[in-house]
């Protein structure tokens, strides 16, 4: 649904690179399947440099770049309708990772640690599908719908 106008392949990239956020926000629920698939850990591998990127801004990394590209690129109106969407419902997508995260840690119990696991690993795989989706309809020039989401985008942003 390109009806914005035409996207280059330069528009393409940089509407995927936001998506990396919810991805790196997401790790964390990943792990008991990391400790049950060792080899799913192959394909995270790609992230170390934005890893290291986050280590090195330190503990408010994750909202520095949050509020980067909120006010930077979601926000300014020369940059493509393409990108900011892609980026907005990247940010969006990270918020539910971050809300998601402080809910399982209120609810978490010590005599509930399978459906803790459950849990969590629900939240992952269906986060890394949406993103993974996302990133393929951006490559591919398309916006991604996703349901809820999409539609809170389209409704922010100016058109």
């Amino acid at each position: 649904m390109a009806w914005r106008g035409s996207t280059t392949v330069k528009d393409r990239i940089f509407a995927s690179l936001p998506y990396l956020l919810p991805l790196i926000g997401v790790l964390g629920f990943g792990l008991y399947l990391f400790q049950q698939f060792p080899a799913l850990q192959v394909l995270f591998v790609p992230l170390q440099p934005v890893l290291v990127l986050y280590g090195i801004l330190g503990p408010y990394g994750e909202l520095i770049i949050f509020f980067a590209l909120f006010l930077l690129v979601v926000r300014n109106e020369r940059i493509n309708h393409f990108i900011r969407f892609n980026t907005l419902q990247a940010l969006l997508l990270n918020i539910i990772v971050y809300l998601c995260g402080i809910i399982v840690r209120l609810v978490a119990l010590p005599g509930l640690s399978f459906a803790l696991q459950t849990v969590a690993s629900t939240i992952f795989i269906g986060i890394v599908v949406a993103v993974v989706y996302s990133i393929a309809q951006s490559l591919w020039g398309r916006y991604a719908e996703i349901p809820a989401i999409s539609d809170a985008v389209y409704m922010q942003l100016p058109r």
